[in-house]
């Protein structure tokens, strides 16, 4: 058996009766030299735990259970643990949560399934739902060293992305605020079955111990860098103005204060720059009562 071979994994799912989901964003990882690189860059070894999400048809969970002491699989689509318990046969490390990554209790899982060791995250993701899965992952503060994933190429670009980049974001910023992302390698659209229209790359993301800025008011901070980049092409100034409502000159005096230029772009501003704006117009409005 070889998780690699196309015409062995043809017959494996035709005999379960599977067909691909386009809906579920399904293309499984087949290349046989992607899974192992992956699994050694995603920190998979003696000691460590790893989440995976959605391990399809379990080629790279073969992998990253060959290295680490225990894997555990979330898995959404209720066809696939009666192929995985065929194709994971030969693992006794590796255990098949059924069900959503947006709504599992993770840190409860976490500490179910890892309790006491340093745990990794390697997955293939769904490109329809990475970002919602990577800013969960994040947002939740889970007790995590490092997330390696598969993405769409031109994802893999903004999510790593700095600041003064033409792919710098919204989401980029957000990325930067939790961890230190990555670029590892890229993956060709040959590599999966079936294959996908686009190139995909494996990213990592360490994660931090503490944040690189410490703005009074977070989700005030993250609301105003939603707001730059909706219209990034305006200033920062107008952009915000738009996003927030608050009137030009009263946004003007809050740039003043953060000792940051109003002509520049979204892109350009940093975390810093962003934290001290935030805390700026925070500081107008009378609410910078404590850290957020």
């Amino acid at each position: 058996m070889s998780l690699t071979d196309r015409a062995w994994l043809r017959a494996l799912l035709e005999r379960h009766g599977f067909t691909f989901s386009k809906a579920m964003g399904q293309n499984f990882l087949v290349n046989p030299s992607v899974c192992p690189r992956m699994a050694e860059l995603g920190g998979a070894a003696p000691g460590v735990g790893v989440l995976e999400i959605g391990p399809g048809i379990g080629v790279l969970t073969a992998e990253l259970a060959r290295r680490a002491d225990r894997v555990v699989c979330i898995e959404l689509d209720p066809r696939l643990p009666p192929i995985l318990a065929e194709t994971l046969a030969g693992f006794d490390n590796v255990e098949i949560v059924l069900g959503d990554v947006m709504e599992v209790d993770l840190a409860a899982l976490l500490a179910e399934h890892f309790a006491g060791m340093p745990v990794v995250v390697c997955a293939n993701l769904p490109y329809y739902i990475t970002t919602p899965i990577l800013m969960r992952l994040l947002e939740s503060r889970l007790p995590i060293e490092a997330i390696t994933v598969m993405v769409q190429k031109e994802a893999a670009a903004r999510l790593c992305a700095a600041p003064g980049e033409r792919e710098c974001g919204a989401i980029s910023a957000a990325i930067a605020y939790y961890a230190e992302p990555r670029v590892l390698f890229g993956v060709s659209a040959g590599s999966f079955m079936p294959a996908p229209k686009v190139d995909s790359a494996v990213i990592r993301l360490d994660l931090r111990q503490t944040p690189p800025v410490f703005p009074a008011d977070e989700h005030r901070m993250f609301a105003l860098v939603r707001g730059a980049f909706a219209q990034r092409r305006k200033t920062a100034l107008n952009a915000l103005s738009s996003a927030t409502g608050i009137g030009k000159e009263k946004l003007a005096e809050a740039f003043a204060a953060a000792g940051v230029d109003p002509t520049v772009r979204a892109e350009r501003l940093t975390l810093a720059q962003f934290a001290a704006l935030s805390d700026a117009v925070g500081e107008q409005a009378g609410e910078n009562g404590g850290k957020g």
